[in-house]
């Protein structure tokens, strides 16, 4: 391929794939969300320290207090996010959760508008009421992978995520000049030392593959998935980033219904394609496209 843009969407598209199959190792580890929460940060934050250090981009790194006070804020709100996520699939489903969380990029919008003053444009509000009928659609008619109807604890811990991590992009949006890898692997340290108490409440998986399944996810998931996000976001352009972040949540619903023999109904469906189409719809406006989009990290990774 001779295509400038042709390693830097292979990347993103592979680290996009990768995010919809999240959800299925953390079902088949068989741990509760705060202990895979903390294997994640556990190992994926080691594998980032080490990358960063033989790149050695802490050689120079001099961070103000501010910088460091934002980062542990940001990373509580990174690992709460992911708690509350992880939650959510048993309660709800894989597919069901990975699409109502979908809605953070129209909440960091609003953040952006209240705390920043940044102008909301009438589209937005548009897509905003598209999504927000799009879950109601969603907790009305959907299915969990048992048959039974989702339990609207799942929805509302799924919205709790989202909420969480439009947070933590919108700190994100006040680092950008720390690299990314660094962040994410402070971020990441943090959320290990702060779980590491609920291990005694929510304990590791004690069988073989229900480990390997979290070493999995801290692997692959997290420490491949941010460099290879890490080194295309720059490279591509927003329209592409938008379009090709549409295979996070394709991805979860096939995962979903393929391997845990989820049943969508015509009207689960069309709530997630409202969903979808609002929040990941091409941004018009110059403000609009300086907002994140889902699946773009923002310094801050799902």
């Amino acid at each position: 391929m001779t295509n400038p843009e042709s390693r830097p969407v292979l990347q993103w598209s592979a680290a996009m794939a990768l995010s919809g199959t999240i959800g299925a190792v953390v079902l088949e580890s068989g741990a509760a969300a705060p202990a895979v929460a903390f294997a994640r940060c556990l190992v994926g934050g080691v594998l980032l320290v080490v990358w960063s250090l033989a790149r050695g981009w802490f050689r120079d790194w001099r961070p103000t207090r501010r910088d460091l006070l934002l980062a542990v804020a940001g990373g509580l709100l990174l690992v709460g996010n992911w708690v509350l996520l992880f939650a959510s699939y048993s309660l709800s489903s894989i597919g069901v959760s990975t699409v109502v969380y979908h809605t953070q990029p129209l909440i960091l919008v609003g953040m952006a508008a209240m705390f920043l003053g940044e102008k909301v444009g009438r589209s937005h509000l548009v897509r905003a009421g598209v999504a927000f009928a799009g879950v109601v659609v969603i907790s009305l008619s959907a299915q969990g992978d048992d048959g039974h109807p989702v339990r609207f604890a799942g929805i509302a811990l799924a919205l709790g995520a989202a909420l969480l991590y439009a947070g933590a992009s919108f700190i994100a949006k006040q680092l950008k000049h720390i690299r990314p890898h660094l962040l994410a692997a402070l971020q990441l340290t943090v959320g290990a030392i702060v779980l590491a108490p609920a291990l005694m409440f929510t304990p590791l998986p004690s069988t073989a593959p229900g480990l390997l399944w979290l070493l999995l996810l801290g692997t692959v998931h997290t420490a491949v998935m941010y460099v290879l996000m890490y080194a295309s976001i720059g490279k591509l352009p927003t329209t592409t980033v938008a379009l090709l972040s549409y295979l996070y949540p394709v991805v979860a619903v096939v995962v979903d219904m393929a391997a845990f023999g989820h049943r969508l109904t015509w009207p689960e469906g069309l709530g997630m394609l409202a969903v979808l189409a609002a929040a990941l719809a091409p941004q018009r406006t110059k403000a609009d496209m300086r907002n994140a989009q889902p699946g773009i990290p923002s310094r801050a990774s799902r």
